[in-house]
């Protein structure tokens, strides 16, 4: 388990362009003036249609600097990934100024709810999304991110990267980027992956008020659950599904009664799923998805896996209506508001193209669907 983190800049008794020789610095981001507008803006609407505040909004500068320099207020960070010397307002004005678009569909009362809540992502392919959506809406101050993987050029069809980030370890880009969203986050990042090692302080101390799980590994799927049960941790996962996805939500929170993948494998222990023969896992792996659920193209793709195809296909779309979709879970589940444990398909498909409810396409694709159920066993 290892952490990157930007460096706090003492400017108290420097300059920006002495602390970026110092930091070896190469670019120096200074829009502490703008920031502080949109804050007076945010605070005082009625200058919305009035555009003449100047007068106004040299005062509230005045009184946020209280006679010091602007290069003296706030905080300055310094990222050593980039080299980059960055002025950010101080956190509670950070974090307003991000999220003032947010309201009224977020509540100030809200959005502090969210900020203060810790969230745990395994899994940073189609979890990358999330993450991102999470950090943009101005959630989890305090966030813990696993994965073991590096970006490979496969995942260049559907995660916000590109050549130069190959190699690179998905928590490492991931922990970079939300630093720069907001610096004063607390990111825990598990570049190892979940293990038998990590498993109780990635799911405890502090306990997630959400885990996201988006990891292959069948068997750290099933110990995550069984942790989260025990812990009263809920869970979310989306499954993308072509261009559709899948969400499953496990509320052990409320009830942690139910079963592991809301009874979609049966009651199953650990021991039992250890003892599995090969052949049998990516039958079981269907059904943990949503076996009459997989989209036509999805199930022929899945068939040609090994033959035509080197993996099951996740196009970008999915991926990022993935995102939105457990985002919108999270927040949810934070504010209290009702979100019961289930199933849940979200169909691009049925809500596009008007042919997807005619009775020859439906009948086309249930025999389609028991075709494919049967070839794979189910």
């Amino acid at each position: 388990m290892t952490e990157q983190k930007p460096s706090i800049v003492d400017m108290s008794a420097t300059t920006p362009a002495a602390a970026a020789h110092d930091y070896n610095a190469t670019e120096i981001h200074d829009t502490y003036t703008q920031q502080l507008e949109e804050v007076f803006l945010l605070r005082n609407p009625r200058f919305r249609f009035a555009p003449h505040h100047d007068a106004e909004l040299n005062a509230f500068i005045a009184q946020h600097a209280q006679g010091k320099d602007l290069t003296q207020c706030g905080t300055w960070f310094y990222f050593p990934w980039n080299k980059k010397l960055v002025h950010y307002l101080p956190q509670a004005m950070h974090s307003e100024m991000r999220t003032g678009r947010n309201r009224n569909i977020i509540t100030a009362e809200e959005q502090e709810k969210l900020y203060n809540a810790t969230i745990a992502i395994a899994g940073l392919s189609v979890g990358s999304h999330a993450a991102w959506t999470i950090a943009i809406m101005g959630m989890a101050k305090t966030i813990k991110l696993a994965d073991p993987d590096a970006i490979s050029g496969s995942n260049l069809n559907r995660i916000r990267a590109d050549v130069t980030t190959i190699g690179e370890n998905k928590c490492d880009l991931m922990t970079r980027a939300i630093y720069q969203i907001n610096p004063y986050a607390e990111i825990t990042s598990y570049r190892e992956g979940i293990t038998d090692e990590n498993i109780t302080a990635f799911l405890n101390n502090p306990k997630p008020a959400v885990l996201v799980e988006e990891i292959d590994n069948l068997e750290m799927k099933i110990r995550l659950r069984l942790e989260a049960k025990k812990y009263g941790v809920p869970v979310i996962m989306a499954t993308d599904n072509g261009d559709n996805i899948i969400v499953d939500v496990e509320r052990y929170d409320l009830d942690p009664s139910i079963e592991i993948f809301n009874g979609t494998i049966g009651h199953i222990t650990l021991e039992e799923f250890k003892a599995f023969p090969p052949q049998e896992l990516p039958r079981l792996a269907t059904k943990i998805a949503g076996a009459r659920l997989i989209t036509s193209r999805m199930q022929q793709s899945l068939l040609e896996v090994g033959r035509t195809l080197y993996s099951w296909p996740q196009p970008a779309d999915a991926a990022t209506l993935a995102g939105v979709a457990i985002a919108y879970g999270v927040k949810r589940i934070i504010t209290d508001a009702p979100i019961k444990s289930g199933k849940f398909e979200i169909n691009l498909d049925a809500i596009f193209d008007d042919t997807y409810n005619h009775p020859d396409a439906i009948a086309a694709r249930d025999a389609q669907r028991e075709s494919f159920l049967k070839t794979i066993g189910l």
